[in-house]
């Protein structure tokens, strides 16, 4: 087992120049920033509200400083929805579902997700889009059906690779990505989507 750096008391480990340890956080808060920005602009506008020199004034730094960090708006769009996916992530951990078997937890985090979404219908269809159209490599999927798998069938990583259940978790993600786009067309309300997942789930997930 690899042993727990030493922390000085400024917070950092000890051996690493303190300026190396401002320089990080510096980075990572700029980063955020131009992060929340680009989503506060797809919130009012779609994706087309994400242009880079926007974002970049939003978020006070230079173009070609939001260009390093992200080298283009597809980039850019797969970071917000990242940071969507951390928010979900955070409130399933504070709040996980409380239903009594695995396809009711598991729509439980679905229709919180659904939920948190529609508060902002720009920013979602935003994030769906870039999901079906961007060549940019994203673990959306991946990041979904852990969730689904935790609060389904408890931690993934007790969880084998070959278990029917993870394919049966991706497999819902994917249904869920699908029904918000019915939605965000406006073909689909969250009592019918609700009703639909439920049934998948129903199908697809056991208790172990």
């Amino acid at each position: 087992m690899t042993a727990e750096p030493t922390v000085t008391g400024d917070g950092q480990p000890a051996g690493q120049p303190a300026g190396q340890g401002v320089r990080s956080r510096s980075q990572h808060q700029r980063r955020k920033r131009i992060v929340q920005a680009a989503a506060a602009l797809a919130s009012r506008g779609g994706i087309e509200a994400m242009q880079m020199r926007t974002v970049s004034e939003r978020a006070g730094v230079a173009l070609g400083t939001l260009y390093r960090y992200f080298p283009s708006k597809m980039d850019l769009v797969v970071a917000v929805v990242s940071e969507e996916l951390d928010l979900l992530e955070g409130s399933i951990e504070r709040r996980p579902p409380r239903g009594g078997a695995a396809p009711e937890r598991a729509v439980e985090v679905l229709m919180r997700a659904t939920r948190g979404l529609m508060r902002e219908p720009e920013l979602a269809e935003a994030l769906i889009r870039s999901l079906l159209l961007s060549d940019v490599k994203t673990d959306f999927g991946e990041r979904m059906s852990e969730l689904l798998l935790r609060a389904a069938s408890g931690p993934p990583e007790d969880i084998p690779a070959d278990d029917p259940r993870r394919l049966a978790a991706r497999a819902l993600s994917g249904i869920w990505t699908m029904e918000m786009i019915e939605m965000l067309r406006g073909n689909a309300t969250a009592e019918e989507i609700q009703s639909r997942l439920e049934i998948t789930a129903a199908r697809l997930l056991i208790d172990p």
